[in-house]
């Protein structure tokens, strides 16, 4: 892709943003500043929706060393920092990590809020009692005491059942995906419920031939009687790197893949699309947020896009999701709002 192309694909990603916002009812349009929007940089990014508002959160492009930060919107299109400032939604020190904090999940349980994430390529688990954070542990601490293997990249999933369950990715000759069933307190998974879910074995799945093969970011959701498990293939420096999901009737599977990734660059027609979460939106769309690399030729800092999902059923109680890539845009972050 040339510099031209580059420029008015920019063009229209922008063109489009500004006519969602108006079709979302963002508001007048005096109230933003188009010229103190600029791009969000948050990688592996999840969305909590809650009482009208917006949270989204991610691995911070510019810092992983700290914690992660929270941005709100009431419309999908105008993402600001909260009004506290550069405070953290979680920061180092009053939750486990030293550091490499990286793919959140943020939920709502018995009238608190969690966030499931990975720091020092272990996973945890901390609390608080608002989206904005803080979120902090009485006791600082790791899921996963004395893990042989590291683990990264946590979703928990509440079933109608009231079963919750954890996936997660193991690295043990590659990123591979696991799911158990977790404890009612959140304190970790039950035993000898760890099950094996994906592991790249699909051409499309590793691309470059690599010796450590690479899946992961997982996402599930249930529809009818399927559940859906969401994830991203190849290395994320991979321009290959997509999104793909598989079906069980099982949340603990066996998993069976449906055949090619819904997300990649050659639908979307940029590389890098990957490593994101599912959320329904307040018109109750689906929606899949997700990371991009920054250009054709460069992975970070890494963009933060939003696309819709669509579902037809099959009726025989599963059905397929796809894409709608004319509703594909970045997400951009407003520093202030104009007179």
């Amino acid at each position: 892709m040339d510099a031209v192309d580059i420029k008015r694909r920019m063009k229209i990603t922008f063109l489009f943003s500004l006519c969602l916002c108006f079709v979302t009812g963002c508001g007048n349009k005096g109230k933003w500043s188009e010229e103190d929007a600029g791009q969000l940089y948050q990688a592996d990014p999840t969305i909590f929706f809650e009482k009208g508002t917006y949270y989204l959160y991610g691995t911070n492009e510019m810092d992983t060393s700290q914690g992660f930060r929270v941005y709100t919107s009431k419309d999908l299109i105008h993402w600001v920092k909260p009004d506290t400032g550069d405070k953290l939604a979680l920061k180092k020190g009053e939750s486990f990590g030293s550091g490499s904090f990286w793919a959140p999940q943020v939920f709502s349980y018995k009238d608190s809020y969690y966030m499931a994430y990975t720091a020092d390529e272990q996973i945890a688990i901390a609390k608080g009692s608002s989206p904005l954070g803080p979120f902090t542990q009485e006791q600082i601490q790791p899921l996963f005491q004395n893990a042989q293997y590291k683990t990264i990249d946590p979703f928990v999933f509440f079933d109608n059942d009231g079963q919750i369950y954890l996936y997660y990715v193991k690295q043990n000759g590659g990123n591979n995906i696991y799911a158990a069933k977790m404890k009612e307190d959140l304190s970790g998974t039950e035993d000898n419920t760890e099950t094996a879910c994906i592991v790249a074995t699909e051409p499309w799945e590793n691309t470059a031939n690599a010796s450590w093969p690479v899946t992961e970011g997982p996402t599930v959701i249930k529809e009818q009687d399927t559940y859906y498990l969401f994830y991203s293939a190849n290395d994320f420096r991979n321009i290959d790197y997509a999104v793909g999901y598989a079906t069980s009737k099982s949340p603990l599977g066996p998993w069976e893949k449906q055949e090619g990734p819904i997300i990649s660059r050659n639908n979307i027609r940029v590389n890098g699309t990957g490593h994101g979460d599912i959320f329904t939106g307040e018109d109750d769309q689906l929606y899949y947020v997700f990371h991009t690399h920054y250009t054709d030729y460069q992975t970070l800092l890494r963009k933060t896009a939003i696309i819709k999902l669509s579902y037809t059923s099959s009726g025989e109680g599963s059905g397929a999701f796809a894409a709608d890539t004319d509703s594909f845009y970045y997400a951009q972050e407003y520093t202030k709002k104009s007179d």
